[in-house]
């Protein structure tokens, strides 16, 4: 364990964040997601819950401020609901950046999934929210 990571951050997790460049992004997938199909490299953080691993990210990752909205999630489909709990969630991790739900798009389910195949990792997670997956585009770290 080091000092300031949260307990959640796995070691591969940590090394991906670390080795991503800016303008990369990363894939946090719930536990339904075709991650093995879509994904070039993926973590698995089985039984964590998204907001769990993102209020941990986010003290360690910045988000591309120079695109209006870093943060995608997954647009239901036609005729299915959307719990606004799941990105009142996600927000509320991430609080501690100001992020509010004007930085979050929504893409269509396959392009999502196309997108997904260009992202540097897919995270795999417990998180059994339906549509609960979520991409995160890095931006330049100051210090």
């Amino acid at each position: 364990m080091l000092k300031g990571i949260h307990p959640a951050i796995t070691p591969t997790l940590l090394s991906t964040l670390a080795e991503m460049g800016h303008g990369d992004e990363i894939v946090f997938a719930d536990a339904h997601f075709p991650a093995h199909t879509y994904g070039k490299k993926v973590i698995r953080c089985d039984g964590v819950a998204i907001d769990t691993l993102l209020e941990g990210v986010i003290m360690l990752f910045q988000l591309d401020q120079y695109v209006e909205q870093p943060i995608l999630m997954m647009q239901p489909e036609e005729g299915d609901s959307l719990d606004p709990s799941v990105e009142q969630r996600y927000i509320k991790a991430m609080s501690s950046e100001g992020i509010n739900s004007a930085n979050i798009a929504r893409l269509e389910r396959f392009a999502f999934y196309q997108r997904t195949q260009s992202c540097t990792a897919v995270v795999l997670t417990g998180e059994l929210a339906k549509y609960g997956n979520i991409i995160l585009k890095k931006g330049v770290t100051g210090f």
